[in-house]
């Protein structure tokens, strides 16, 4: 792939008449590759911030399963692109953003040109369908654009993006005799046979084609309607459809293979001819909605009708630089890409999920008006919760209190009264543990976010008294999930623990002593499954007996989900004053951290596990994986704090570089990359649902966060490097600070957090008991 960075920045040179530091070009910083090989599952394809489009190439078509057989290698495949690809099947419009499961990949272009093929061939057998070999070198990848030459046509292939419309140009080389778009209504990602259940497309006019489709995955009943519009006019079109057709009523009298406006099918590919001779160009946008073809034409007109492609790129990335300028950075150049890109990171998932006219498709299946919210949608809150929505707290105050009005309005379209475990596109999917929105609101809540405490709180204790949900009734009853009802009852327990603190402290802020008493009963649970013979989290039976055979490195059937005991037990971000207790004390504590960081974890602890890889570990620790995320700050509860500052680096030297494999871990819709910009700056959220943010040390010597209050928050560490990595001490607008942490208020009052750096760990200092972060266990 050519170098993006260089690209734009002469780009941002030519703009800025020559004077590249007037004023930097922060989508000059952005390297969209990174995480586009193995592990990060991002892609390299176009979207603006928070957009319902991101337009990327898919690069293979691996099914998720075979005759309800799944297949491993589809995991590579969450983004729909890998860098080790050679061939492109074509540009779908909707994309996850670094998870570890998967669903879209909706409606599939393809430019060709030569004979007619409508099946995509394969990676072996390119010249079997339509896909198309490329050349890393003629990739061009930067925030809301894409290039890449497709090789087996000679078409170059640009891609930009609006908020709701994919805007596609393609210059198809002179010689062809034809031009052609393939328009593929079967494709997606995490794909299988029947997961199509039906697909529509019209031919309005020989400019303009509507439809939609409706698929069964991961979000279980999903509709996307769309609004295609030509620069030039089709001159053929046809379709074929894949699928056995047993009835066709009166349609059977119509030839619905060629020139027929209204096709139907469940696997349908069509395909649209134009006059070569007219043009070498063909621009083509494409406007998605989920609530009709008139909501995607209105959407189409209101953000894309009138302008080129060019001035469409052009805005796209106008509108990267505004929100990307929310953070002002010094570093080398691998640092600034790493930042950046992972600020970047941040704002794809979660997207839109509104009509330019205020009109969503609602978790109930109707069609809802937004009146004074923008509907977000793709909520991966077993992940986004720990660092995300804390970042956004900070950076995109008003972006974080829509999505929280987007979940409460979930929440009050569920018919099990539930906020979002794992949701997308109108759908609950439940994927992962827990009822984790209820951290993110209640985040939102401390912070200061203008939310109805009442109407969150209602939410709150509604989501976590479901007695069908997940082992909740048991948890109830018991105060633990039993390992004989749910195999990710350690887990579980752990997690409900916390999620029960944060509507506790949310009821306490609103004046509910009856909901808070209860919940802070339990949001000691987590007490329940810690084992004080051995010190660590130990899943129990019903009758109350620990399990057997019991082994703290092992992610498989001992009763934690994508982690194992040993990082799990140090899960109990509500209470680390006891947690350290029930683990042997402070010395004892200090030691297994130690020992985590250090030891040797053997492979066959992790072979078998999608989520867990070699790049992710650091001895025993996995940051390729969230529930271990706030581990290295727990130092600062203990009488050894300066090793949270070794560690922290250590991560971040390790387990972020600016290359294709620069994740060592699904990016997971923005939590690993939101880690590494509070990291850097030098605090994170160990608790989220509190106003503090932990301190550890400034990866940067300088960074400003411009506030939307108009106030700027400046983190200055003059000295810091690989070397001087330690806190000697703080101060706070000039005045010495001796907190274990900084709280919301500091940050939005403005002003400068200045670290002094030095290359020896300050041993001597020990925060007073009252300058330690919270802990339930002392309030």
């Amino acid at each position: 792939m050519k170098s993006s960075i260089c690209l734009a920045l002469l780009l941002s040179a030519s703009l800025a008449g020559g004077n590249l530091y007037a004023q930097q070009d922060k989508v000059s910083l952005v390297n969209p590759i990174i995480g586009t090989n193995g592990m990060g599952h991002t892609f390299p394809g176009a979207c603006t911030p928070f957009g319902l489009v991101q337009l990327s190439p898919d690069t293979d078509t691996i099914p998720h399963n075979i005759d309800g057989k799944y297949q491993p290698r589809v995991y590579e495949y969450c983004a729909g692109y890998q860098h080790k690809d050679s061939s492109i099947v074509g540009f779908s419009h909707t994309h996850f953003s670094g998870t570890g499961h998967s669903d879209l990949g909706d409606i599939l272009i393809m430019p060709t040109t030569g004979a007619l093929k409508l099946n995509p061939g394969t990676a072996t057998n390119p010249d079997g369908g339509y896909r198309s070999r490329f050349s890393h070198d003629t990739e061009v990848s930067r925030p809301g654009y894409y290039e890449v030459m497709l090789a087996d046509y000679g078409v170059k292939a640009q891609l930009t993006t609006t908020k709701r419309v994919g805007v596609h140009k393609y210059t198809f080389p002179k010689e062809a005799g034809n031009q052609r778009i393939i328009l593929d209504m079967i494709h997606g990602i995490y794909n299988y046979d029947g997961k199509v259940l039906w697909t529509n497309i019209r031919v309005e006019n020989d400019t303009l084609v509507t439809g939609y489709r409706i698929t069964n995955g991961w979000a279980r009943t999903n509709y996307t309607y769309f609004a295609m519009s030509f620069s030039k006019p089709v001159i053929h079109y046809g379709c074929e459809e894949k699928a056995k057709v047993d009835y066709r009523g009166g349609y059977g009298k119509f030839n619905m293979k060629e020139n027929f406006p209204d096709i139907g099918g469940r696997k349908i590919v069509a395909y649209f001819d134009f006059d070569p001779s007219a043009s070498g160009e063909l621009e083509v946008k494409v406007a998605l909605s989920g609530v009709s073809t008139d909501g995607a034409l209105k959407n189409l007109r209101a953000e894309a009708s009138g302008y080129s492609f060019d001035q469409l790129a052009a805005r796209a990335s106008d509108n990267w630089n505004k929100e990307l300028s929310v953070i002002e950075a010094k570093g080398n150049d691998d640092q600034m890409s790493m930042l950046y890109t992972s600020l970047y990171h941040t704002m794809i998932n979660p997207c839109v999920y509104t009509d330019v006219d205020g009109q969503y498709r609602g978790l109930d299946g109707n069609i809802h008006t937004a009146a004074d919210f923008t509907n977000y949608t793709v909520f991966s809150v077993w992940d986004t919760y720990r660092a995300l929505h804390p970042l956004f707290n900070i950076i995109n105050r008003q972006v974080n209190t829509d999505i929280a009005r987007s979940m409460l309005k979930h929440c009050e379209q569920s018919v099990h009264k539930a906020l979002p475990v794992w949701s997308h596109m109108a759908n609950e999917n439940w994927c992962m543990i827990g009822y984790h929105s209820v951290s993110v609101l209640a985040d939102a809540v401390a912070k200061g976010l203008p939310l109805d405490k009442e109407e969150v709180l209602k939410a709150m204790v509604s989501s976590s008294t479901i007695p069908y949900y997940d082992g909740t009734k048991e948890y109830m009853e018991k105060g633990y999930v039993s390992l004989d009802h749910n195999g990710s009852a350690g887990s579980l327990t752990l997690e409900y623990a916390y999620d029960d603190w944060t509507i506790y402290n949310t009821a306490r802020l609103a004046g509910n002593d009856q909901v808070a008493e209860q919940y802070k009963k339990r949001a000691a649970n987590y007490a329940n499954v810690f084992d004080t013979e051995i010190g660590y989290a130990r899943p129990r039976y019903s009758d109350g007996r620990w399990k057997e055979n019991f082994n703290l490195l092992s992610t498989h059937g001992e009763g934690f989900i994508e982690g194992n005991a040993l990082n799990y037990s140090f899960y109990v971000p509500q209470d680390v004053n006891n947690m350290i207790r029930l683990m042997g004390g402070d010395k004892v504590f200090v030691g297994k951290l130690d020992s985590l960081f250090t030891m040797h974890l053997p492979d066959e602890f992790f072979a078998e596990t999608e989520d867990v890889t070699k790049e992710g570990l650091l001895g025993g620790y996995v940051h390729g994986n969230e529930p271990s995320h706030h581990i290295p700050f727990l130092y600062m509860w203990t009488s050894q704090p300066w090793k949270t500052q070794y560690w922290q680096r250590e991560i971040m030297n390790k387990m972020y570089r600016n290359n294709i494999d620069g994740l060592c871990g699904n990016d997971d819709c923005g939590q690993m990359s939101a880690w590494y910009i509070l990291s850097a700056m030098g605090f994170y959220p160990v608790c989220p649902g509190t106003d503090q943010y932990v301190l550890g040390a400034p990866y940067l010597p300088y960074m400003k966060v411009s506030l939307e209050n108009g106030k700027t928050f400046e983190v200055k560490a003059d000295k810091v490097s690989d070397k001087n990595r330690y806190v000697k001490s703080v101060k706070l607008n000039g005045k010495p600070y001796t907190k274990a942490y900084i709280t919301q208020q500091d940050i939005m009052n403005g002003g400068e957090l200045t670290f002094e750096m030095t290359s020896s760990p300050n041993k001597k200092r020990v925060f007073a008991e009252a300058d330690k972060p919270y802990s339930l266990s002392s309030n």
